[in-house]
């Protein structure tokens, strides 16, 4: 198959080039470095050309309100040019509970983003994916110290980047699903409790506070972001990802 890749510098997206292309596809990796800006609509023509298939695991450039006219610009260049070029499948990158969060300006601009696509004129598939085990650091940097890390008790569900790009070459590989798959990690944890596991792996001696006001998180609710019944759950456990960072 030829398949583009949006985003394909990115965390996921470099990782998703070199699956498909490790197994035997023809991959068109597009980027702002590589001549393609979805917000202007520049270059998408000619790396969709001929495409089975693209992938679209682009982020915003800021979690604000901003990122709903993002998603909202880059994902009606992206479905008009698609569907000019004669591509079969749009898939995007989306996440687990996005839908349920409306408090969050960035979660509100991704359920757009899942509308639009559910909208267009192109089968679809939309792989929702739990938090990654690589953003744990960012996570805690937002509300850090030099002695201590606050974090919320919000239940989450982590999944290794690399086990995400998995289910994303597959359903791109696949038939459209006209719908969602989520995908997530083996095991439910709270944040806070994931961030005290985080420093003692790393022999960090900062204390973890639970505080339910601090980061992003904190306007979380319940259970939202854990992956629903008939979810692809990935193998690799936190702890064991961990010790191979080492």
């Amino acid at each position: 198959m030829k398949i583009t890749v949006i985003g394909a510098t990115g965390l996921i997206g470099s990782q998703l080039v070199t699956r498909l292309g490790a197994a035997g596809h023809e991959v068109v990796p597009a980027s702002l470095s590589s001549g393609v800006d979805l917000l202007s609509g520049a270059g998408l023509d000619g790396v969709l050309t001929g495409a089975d298939a693209v992938v679209n695991v682009t982020n915003s450039p800021t979690f604000d309100e901003a990122s709903l006219d993002f998603f909202r610009v880059t994902s009606g260049n992206l479905l008009s040019a698609g569907e000019h070029a004669g591509v079969r499948h749009q898939v995007v990158l989306s996440i687990v509970g996005v839908d349920r969060v409306p408090q969050l300006d960035y979660y509100r601009a991704k359920t757009l983003q899942e509308d639009l696509l559910k909208r267009g004129a192109t089968p679809y598939s939309i792989v929702r994916a739990t938090q990654f085990f690589e953003f744990m650091d960012a996570v805690m940097s937002w509300t850090a110290d030099e002695s201590t890390v606050r974090l919320p008790a919000t239940p989450v569900q982590p999944v290794a980047a690399a086990e995400v790009v998995e289910a994303l070459a597959d359903v791109a590989t696949g038939q459209p699903l006209n719908g969602t798959l989520e995908v997530a990690g083996p095991d439910v944890l709270p944040l806070d409790e994931l961030g005290r596991r985080t420093l003692a792996a790393r022999k960090d001696d900062r204390a973890v506070v639970t505080d339910a006001t601090a980061g992003m998180f904190a306007a979380v609710e319940g259970d939202v972001l854990i992956a629903s019944p008939g979810a692809r759950l990935a193998p690799t456990r936190y702890e064991d990802w961990l010790g191979a960072q080492r």
